[in-house]
Order: structure tokens, then sequence, then C-alpha cells
């Protein structure tokens, strides 16, 4: 193919042949050159063969200093990226120049006396005709802020934000790392809980500032209490974990007077006022008494509710007699009866209608699970989910009960329905992530899922649970806090989690007609739940008595054998989005289209 040729003179540095074609290619350079400026990035041409390196751009914020102190060669660039740097930005280059990849690299450069700023670097080198590299031209961006948002982040994936330890995920990875070494090499560890007494009250009379000021001094005195060696974290909102490696019974029990005495002895100081605080510890000996970090954990805070039990200021090791032995035989059983149900697809959801508190109408379904056997009998939850939960199979039966449920919403279009989750669960980034992986742009199906949390569960760490309820409703899901009544919720509590349904506990249900106290109660939830524009369900209701009650009580749903028992094959009947739900019940018309 032939081309034509323009004869061309320089002027000002720009080729110019036809008459007008140096005016448009100023303006075209200007128009470039804003454009530049505008992003905020830096154009360069480094001349290979010279060293020499022309930038183009707001260049002040890029180096953040005068023309005279920037780099004028690939010599000086380099002295002033980090050295931690410098291997990796020397390897790209080489890659490139050789042909293998691209030229794409970030580093840190040094803007002044010991501070750095990140760059963002992405280049094309250009060949002589002897086929050696000549120029280098690219663009460098700085990307700071990015950099430390993902190192935010990172540090949040490891790091308990209030004290700075572990937290639950990294502390369990680093118990299990502990039990293999102990199990390699013939060692026994410690593994402990140490627990604030009566945090609540602290919260409660002092305020959530000294409260956390209480948590911080006591991962301060682990600290400095134990040994350097011992792995500390936060695995819940009011006790840490203490992994103790290579330890006797002796030294526990030494470990643990220290830090139960510095506590009995030494308020903590906050602001004016000075808190005595006791703490109780529950320790778990591995790997003789746990083989998984899931049953150390659980075993350890069995120990220390014990050690409350006994008065709190105090240690207890776990301990099993003969028939709790015996019971943990069992449950070992039922733990691979349950996995291998799961292999083999033996897992299944019951669905229990959720009606409306006037009409009756089905709101949604809440799904329950089912285990068959191997002789295809049905096996309830009650004789197998204590079990999981003590082993720490929850997460799998979570997993599961959550992909069966979107499965049948996807083949149910108007049907809505509610899961449950574990407490463990709700605070495990796998699990979420499944769900968004199956749920993401697909909004139409997550505003027909409702994911229970238990109100026990979401006391053990308001702040996680409060993100994880949020992350849940930022994908379109509705949360309902289930069980409520037991535990110690406060309107703080209820207000930071955002709930959109209230699940009241079916000890407070029961005998409502004649109840007084349960009355009282019903009374006031109700006060509560208006304040808070949450929508209200009452479980076990077995009576039409009971349900009438409740109704001209103000209650919007209503569930229990009145209105249906769960059901595996049941016909699940259009019911109305939560969505919509909800916005009815703000109107008193809740279950209308």
């Amino acid at each position: 193919m032939t081309k034509s040729r323009v004869n061309t003179s320089p002027v000002d540095g720009v080729s110019v042949g036809k008459p007008g074609m140096r005016e448009d290619c100023l303006q075209a350079l200007a128009r470039l050159e804003t454009a530049i400026h505008a992003s905020g990035d830096v154009v360069y041409e480094w001349d290979l063969a010279t060293d020499e390196i022309v930038f183009s751009g707001d260049i002040t914020s890029l180096f953040d200093a005068e023309g005279k102190t920037m780099p004028r060669s690939g010599e000086e660039m380099q002295a002033r990226i980090n050295p931690e740097d410098v291997p990796r930005r020397r390897r790209a280059l080489a890659d490139h120049f050789a042909g293998t990849c691209d030229y794409d690299c970030e580093f840190r450069l040094r803007i002044r006396q010991g501070e750095f700023q990140w760059l963002h670097d992405r280049g094309a080198v250009e060949y002589s005709p002897a086929g050696t590299p000549a120029r280098m031209s690219g663009v460098i961006r700085l990307v700071t802020l990015r950099k430390q948002q993902e190192e935010r982040l990172e540090y949040l994936a490891n790091f308990d934000d209030l004290t700075g330890h572990f937290n639950k995920v990294r502390l369990r990875e680093a118990l299990e790392h502990a039990l293999a070494q102990s199990t390699r090499f013939g060692q026994s560890g410690v593994y402990m809980v140490i627990g604030v007494d009566h945090l609540d009250r602290i919260n409660t009379g002092y305020g959530y500032e000294t409260g956390n000021a209480v948590l911080v001094e006591l991962g301060r005195r682990l600290d400095n209490r134990l040994r350097a060696a011992d792995v500390i974290g936060r695995p819940g909102g009011d006790f840490f974990g203490a992994i103790l490696s290579a330890c006797t019974e002796e030294t526990a029990q030494i470990a643990a007077e220290r830090v139960l005495q510095s506590m009995r002895d030494d308020p903590i100081t906050v602001g004016a006022d000075q808190v005595h605080v006791t703490v109780s510890i529950g320790a778990v000996f591995f790997p003789a008494e746990s083989k998984t970090a899931v049953d150390a954990m659980t075993k350890a805070e069995s120990a220390m509710q014990q050690a409350k039990a006994a008065g709190r200021d105090c240690l207890r090791f776990f301990a099993l007699s003969e028939e709790q032995r015996q019971g943990y035989r069992a449950s070992m059983d039922i733990g691979e009866e349950v996995q291998l149900a799961l292999k083999e697809d033996r897992i299944v959801l019951a669905h229990q209608p959720v009606v409306d508190a006037g009409t009756h109408r089905v709101s949604y379904y809440e799904c329950l699970v089912r285990m068959y056997d191997r002789e295809g009998k049905l096996v309830p939850a009650a004789q197998f989910v204590p079990a999981i939960e003590q082993l720490g199979l929850m997460r799998s039966i979570d997993n599961r009960v959550r992909d069966l449920a979107i499965r049948e919403l996807e083949r149910n279009p108007q049907v809505s329905l509610a899961i449950n989750i574990s407490g463990l669960t709700a605070t495990e980034r796998s699990w979420f992530r499944g769900l968004v992986a199956r749920l993401k742009e697909r909004r139409d199906i997550a505003k027909r899922l409702i994911v229970e949390i238990t109100e026990t569960a979401a006391l053990q760490d308001i702040d996680e649970t409060s993100r994880f309820v949020s992350a849940l409703r930022a994908l379109g899901c509705k949360v309902a806090l289930d069980d409520f009544g037991s535990g110690f919720t406060t309107f703080h509590h209820l207000k930071a989690l955002t709930v959109d349904v209230v699940k009241i506990d079916g000890s407070f249900v029961r005998d409502i007609t004649s109840d007084t106290e349960n009355q009282i109660f019903i009374h006031n939830l109700m006060a509560l739940a208006r304040a808070l524009g949450v929508s209200t369900v009452a479980e076990c209701v077995e009576t039409r008595a009971d349900a009438d009650y409740l109704a001209k009580s103000g209650i919007d749903l209503l569930q229990g054998y009145y209105f249906g028992r769960p059901e595996i094959d049941g016909h699940l009947r259009g019911a109305v989005q939560p969505a919509a739900l909800l916005a009815a019940a703000t109107l008193g018309a809740v279950g209308s289209d």
C-alpha cells in the first residue's frame, strides 16, 4: 500500500505542512494538556539512551516539589522510589523491554523527608531500528488514597477495629495453626477466653464509650500479662481469646491469675471515673480436649460461662463428666450423619406460614431445616441442630439453607421466604459472599428474602452484627431479629441494628390472654416498634383467642400452629413481598396489596 507524503518543517516543536495545520495542532495540544491536568495524571517521556525524563501535567501534585527538585533522569527517579519497591519495578521494566508483558507497576515515591506516596505507572517502550529499547512513554497516576483504603480493608479483614487485636476469623486461623503444630510436635497448648463481667451494666451506667475503653484497657493488660509469643484476639463483643502454645496446666493457671489479679487490683480510669472491673476466664487444652478451632472456642466459652456461674473473677478449665462425654460422642455421631446427609442431598426445608394479623392472609413463609435419615425418616431440627452447633458445622447447614431457599424463590416468583442463620454465620464473610454471588443484580429475588438473626447472637457483637445487617439490606434483603425478648436488647441496640422485622419470642406469646406480664411486654414492645418503624411478628400462636388478642394489640403478623405447621411438600401460596409488607405495616394495613 502506497502512503502519501507531506513535506513538513518544525515550527515551535510542531511539524506543519499545509497552511492552518500549525494552528490546528497547537489547539489539539492545548486541549490535550487541559485534559491531562483535569485528570490529575502526569505524562512522561523517558529517553533511555540519555536517561533524560520529561514530564507533562500537574507535576507538583505528583512530586510535591518545585521544578528544580523534580527528577530529571531515570536514575534520579529511582533514587526517590522506596527501596522495597525498586526490585519489583526493575523486574517489570525488564520483562516489558524483553517483550513478555505490558509495563504496569505501582510503587512508593518519596515526596519529602521520610514521607512517601503511592504512584501507578503504566507505559510502553519504543525500539530503535537496531531493535533495542530507545524511548519509554507512559502515564503516572497518584493512587495514595486508594492504597490507603485497600490497606484499611485488609486491616479490618484481620484485626478488631476497636482494640487492634486479631478478629474472630484471624484468631480462628491462628488457633487452627496452633492445633496443627501441637499435634505434629506432641506439645500441649491452651486456648483461653477472657470475658468482662457485667459489661452490659457498665455500658448502661457509664455509657458505651466507657465500655469500649474498658475493652481497650483489658486488651492492653493482656498484652502485658501474657507471653510475647501468645496470640490474642477479640472474637466476641465482651470477651477476648488467647492462644497459649506449648503451655502446661500450671503455666496456664499462673498466666490466668496474673490477668485476674491485674483487673481485680487496678481499677480502670476513664476520664474522671474509676471503673472497677473483673473478668471470668475459661480454658481448654488442645489437642487433648479439642481437635478443631471451632470446638476449642466453643468449649472455652462454655468454661467461661461456668466461671461466671461460680461467682465470676475466677478461672475454670473445660472438663467433661462421663455423662457429658457420652453425650459428646453421640453428638459426634450426629455430626457424621449430617455431613453424609449434606453429601446425599437429604437436607430439606419445611415451610411455615407467617400471616397478616387482621386478614390471616399469608405474607411469607419461614424456612425450617429438616433432615431425612438413611431409612427415609424425617428428622426434626431439634434432634440434630444442637449437636452440629456444638461441633461447628452450622456453616454448612446455613449454606445449604441459603441455596435451597434461593432455588425456591427462583421457582416461585410470587413467594417470599425467611431463613434463619446461626450467630457464627452472621459474622462469617464467606456465607455473605455466597449470598452476593447468587443475588447480585437479582433484586427481584433479594427483595423476597428475609434473613433472621437471633437476638442473643446479635448482642454478642453489636457492631459486627450492625455491619452485617446493613450489608444485607444494601443487597436488597430484609432482616428480622428473631426470639426478641430472650436477651437484653435496649432501644439503643435496636436502633443501631436497623432491622426491618422484630419476631417476639414464643414465651411471651403463650397464654397471652391471661398472663399480665406478657401483656405488659407486648404493650411496651409495640410502642418501641412504632417509634422505630419496624414490623412485628408474634410466634407460637396456637389458639384463635391468642390470635385475636394479638391483632387487637397492634401486632402486624402472626405465626404458629393455629395457622399451619411446617410442611415440606406443602403448596406455597403467593405471598406479599416483604418490601410491600413492611411499607403497609407503617400504615396499619399489613398484608394488603
